[in-house]
């Protein structure tokens, strides 16, 4: 009988971790078909890596990049929805920045600061427009790659959302890189605790208390390099220059029930700048944000009014945001 009861409980909580899509993933679930569910959950995350890579030549969306070619109906939908959130955004988030990803060094790691020559030939070469979806048929214009990174783990999370709750499972936590997604409230019923990573040091400048939702971030502070003349570059590119943004926002945190869209938008609002930002979520809406800028200010939506606490040791000024601007 302890057997039995020991071997119950651990059935009743189930933890992974596994390495994807070039971050370490954590994923946490209870229930009585924990385990097994999240097994499926993790062979679906290799699932989508296998598509969506740009550097496995056997990935789909790799093979794309060579030229023309007949994809899956799964692929092909998620770029055009890549394609219409460029559009969307006005193009601060494009799929289509590999190449210049690759000439700085943030996809392979030959890290280098590329000439404005250089720079200026890539960009003829990337933007949604060179992009044509066709049914499963994927054509680039000569030059064009795609990079769908901005969105593959908010996908991936969507889907392995999906898996958790066609498994009845009512309580799970995963975390994909800078990507959460909360399934229902803590096995006591209470909503999750996500914490918002403090960008200019160590511990939270925020937490946030969620239900059923996605909460993505980005920020210049994840992946850079040093330059020999001690210039920082930050991997997140502004299309319209090809060089690292050059943004007044240290981090930018969407929280929806989109996983995929706030991947995106989380990209592309750090590329915008605070003022820009703020009049996007304005016109458009549909999702909570949070924004941390340089200047020592964290910005919050009103519908986190409830959720967001400030750590005690917080140094930032928090401000709510309002719908329309101030008179």
């Amino acid at each position: 009988l302890p057997l039995l009861l020991l071997s119950g409980c651990a059935e009743k909580e189930a933890s992974r971790e596994c390495f994807a899509m070039d971050t370490v993933m954590q994923l946490r679930a209870y229930g009585p078909q924990a385990a097994a569910v999240l097994d499926a959950a993790e062979q679906e995350i290799y699932r989508l890596e296998g598509l969506l890579s740009c550097q496995d030549p056997e990935a789909e969306l790799a093979r794309c990049n060579t030229g023309s070619e007949t994809v899956s109906e799964e692929t092909a939908a998620l770029i055009q929805t890549a394609l219409d959130l460029s559009a969307a955004t006005g193009g601060a988030y494009d799929p289509t920045l590999y190449p210049l990803t690759l000439a700085w060094g943030f996809s392979g790691g030959q890290y280098r600061v590329p000439d404005e020559a250089e720079l200026s030939a890539l960009r003829t070469q990337t933007g949604a427009e060179h992009v044509q979806v066709d049914g499963c048929r994927v054509r680039l214009d000569a030059g064009t790659q795609l990079d769908l990174g901005g969105i593959a783990k908010g996908y991936a999370s969507q889907q392995v959302a999906d898996i958790l709750r066609a498994h009845g499972v009512t309580s799970a936590v995963v975390s994909l890189g800078g990507n959460v997604y909360v399934c229902g409230g803590k096995p006591d019923g209470t909503p999750w605790n996500v914490g918002i990573q403090d960008p200019a040091g160590s511990g939270y400048a925020a937490m946030v208390s969620l239900t059923d939702r996605f909460a993505v971030t980005s920020g210049g502070y994840q992946r850079y390099f040093e330059a020999e003349d001690g210039t920082v570059y930050r991997h997140i590119l502004d299309p319209r220059t090809g060089r690292p943004a050059d943004s007044d926002l240290l981090s930018v945190t969407i929280i929806s029930d989109d996983g995929t869209a706030a991947d995106a938008y989380s990209t592309a609002l750090y590329v915008m700048g605070e003022q820009e930002a703020v009049s996007f979520w304005r016109a458009h809406g549909g999702f909570e944000l949070i924004l941390i800028t340089a200047d020592g200010r964290l910005l919050y939506t009103p519908g986190l009014s409830d959720a967001i606490t400030k750590p005690e040791d917080c140094a930032y000024d928090f401000q709510l945001l309002t719908a329309q601007p101030a008179a």
